[in-house]
């Protein structure tokens, strides 16, 4: 087919046009680090011609443009008297540009000059962000470094009451010709704003409950992380499905500023179940109550029943909250257990009043138990109540606690960084209202870390201790005695097997115990690792102590119900116990 001498001049303009066309621009710079390298990079119109198509007029263009572009890149960063050189290569279809850069003499920071208030200088976080500048001088002049710490300091002036504070002078004054710059602050601070009246509004409860809450009393220098503080405190009590702490700033009058606590009540009835499986207890299900409010005071009332295997347990807990500082709170319960491991089984009653309170950082809980029930110790499996050397006993012991717990971690749902530390001690008061006397120490810790690349792995280290002294062993039911093994304890060896023995050979529990665990993982994907761990310990009676020792490997699942966890143990050197034991826990780290 003929084209026309028109449609032909029509497209020789394209044809030359595309010929003339490459694919894009390698840029290249060197004579400089990071920062200053990234910054040159970034700063150049060259930069952005990476993949896209570039005319030989157009990157002459750019090119001859790229020095004073990355000599304006370096001046934030105090380089003033950089010299840039281009280098331009075509090759095949692409670009190569080259840029020799040499920064020269960097700016030095000669002379901070910082006009504030001696009112607002007096304030230690003030006096903080002061030093931060002033610590500039010296330095070589960082235009981001010196906004950023003098933000810092009219941040800090808001959050401590200075509500009216004004930049009133903020230059940097820099002379080329001695590479000096001075910088030149001053604020004018203004009265410094105190709290008036807080206002909760949407509240299901009695007026004044909610002040408990509130860090600060009326005429207290106005402080923004006390209204953190007081959000987050109201959030924890678990009333609120809304919390907003709002200071009245726009309507603020004689220096005084009121606060609006905006509040919608959470959903108040909470009701929670459904099966679960773990080795020490076997297949179960679970079934819970909890009412966030009972009442206009803010009282909370949680029930729970488990029916397992070989765990069976019926509590309930009525708590009366005391906000403040300490977030003290007096609790009373009953909780019915009936349990039935490999060497004993118990039906108790207990009775508990306490009170709970945060203290220096820790979780406090100081109380008294009343427990009753009977049991008996030294079984063997399924065999009948009635077999030679099983003891059995009956008893009522009434007792003080006293327990300390703390814990720290990054993420509650999987813990790359955290510990749990916990102890606590049981004394009865004589004999007076119990069967026997004893007292008892217990100490649990345990310690998570991840290592290595993208931290796919984690060493988990967990130790506990434990002694008691008592005038009649016999009366202790089996929660007040020390046993070893299973899936918390010593891995490779059943729930409770471990212990002393009686005259007929039968683990009937210690008065001492002390157990350690080391636990390697590592997570092939986000979700899906596996471990390799070593257990030892024992239960014991006065100095006897010699560790049972269990090793195996393990199978780990953050699921959407939380970390799975199954291992396989075995022990290690023992005459008594062989083959494998399947371990399984589902729940958190800590």
């Amino acid at each position: 087919m003929r084209r026309s001498p028109r449609r032909l001049s029509l497209l020789l303009p394209l044809v030359l046009w595309a010929t003339a066309a490459h694919a894009g621009v390698q840029l290249t710079v060197d004579g400089v680090a990071d920062p200053l390298k990234a910054a040159a990079i970034s700063g150049v119109e060259l930069s952005q011609y990476a993949k896209r198509e570039v005319s030989d007029a157009q990157i002459r263009r750019l090119v001859e443009r790229a020095p004073d572009q990355v000599k304006a890149a370096l001046q934030p960063y105090g380089y003033y008297d950089a010299t840039v050189t281009d280098e331009l290569q075509q090759v095949g279809r692409d670009w190569h540009v080259t840029l020799h850069v040499k920064p020269g003499e960097p700016v030095k920071v000669t002379d901070v000059e910082l006009q504030l208030d001696d009112s607002a200088s007096k304030i230690a976080p003030l006096r903080r962000a002061r030093r931060a500048i002033e610590r500039l001088k010296g330095q070589t002049l960082d235009h981001g470094a010196y906004e950023h710490a003098r933000d810092a300091l009219s941040a800090q002036l808001t959050a401590n009451g200075f509500l009216d504070a004004r930049l009133v002078t903020h230059r940097v004054e820099v002379n080329r010709a001695n590479h000096s710059a001075a910088i030149r602050l001053a604020w004018d601070a203004g009265p410094r704003f105190r709290y008036g009246r807080v206002h909760f509004e949407g509240s299901q409860f009695n007026d004044g409950f909610l002040d408990r809450y509130v860090p600060f009393k009326p005429g207290d220098y106005f402080a923004q992380d006390q209204l953190l503080v007081l959000q987050q405190a109201l959030n924890g009590a678990d009333y609120f499905a809304v919390v907003n702490v709002l200071p009245d700033i726009d309507e603020a009058k004689d220096g005084v500023v009121d606060v609006t606590v905006q509040l919608a009540p959470a959903k108040r009835s909470i009701y929670t179940g459904g099966p679960f499986i773990g080795t020490d207890t076997g297949f179960g299900v679970r079934g819970g109550l909890e009412r966030r409010w009972v009442n206009r005071r803010g009282h909370k009332w949680k029930n729970e029943l488990v029916l397992a295997q070989k765990l069976k347990t019926l509590s309930t807990l009525y708590s009366i909250p005391m906000p403040g500082d300490n977030q003290r709170s007096y609790n009373v319960g009953a909780n019915f257990r009936d349990a039935n491991t490999a060497t004993s089984q118990s039906r108790t009653l207990e009775l508990v009043g306490n009170e709970t309170r945060q203290w220096h950082g820790w979780t406090r809980t100081v109380g008294v138990h009343a427990l009753s029930g009977t049991f008996t110790v030294g079984k063997r499996g399924n065999e009948p109540d009635s077999a030679p050397g099983i003891e059995h006993g009956r008893s009522t012991l009434v007792f003080g606690e006293a327990s300390l717990t703390r814990k720290q971690a990054d993420n509650p749902d999987f813990v790359r960084r955290g510990w749990l530390l916990g102890m606590a001690v049981r004394s009865t008061a004589g004999s007076l209202l119990s069967d026997a006397s004893f007292s008892q120490f217990t100490a649990d810790a345990k310690w998570i870390r991840a290592f290595g690349a993208k931290s796919r792995n984690r060493l988990i280290l967990r130790g506990s201790f434990g002694i008691t002294h008592t005038d009649d062993f016999s009366a202790l039911p089996p929660q007040l005695r020390f046993f070893a093994g299973g899936d918390r304890s010593v891995r490779g060896y059943g729930y409770q097997s471990i212990g002393p023995r009686n005259s007929d050979d039968r683990v009937i529990g210690g008065t001492s115990l002390l157990v350690a665990s080391s636990e390697v993982e590592h997570y092939f994907t986000r979700n899906w690792g596996m471990a390799a761990f070593v257990d030892a310990g024992n239960a014991f009676r006065g100095t006897d102590y010699r560790p049972k020792i269990g090793a195996g490997l393990g199978l780990r699942w953050r699921s959407p119900v939380g970390m799975i966890r199954v291992d396989l143990g075995t022990p290690i050197h023992d005459d008594r116990a062989h083959g494998i034991q399947l371990h399984l826990v589902i729940g958190p780290d800590l």
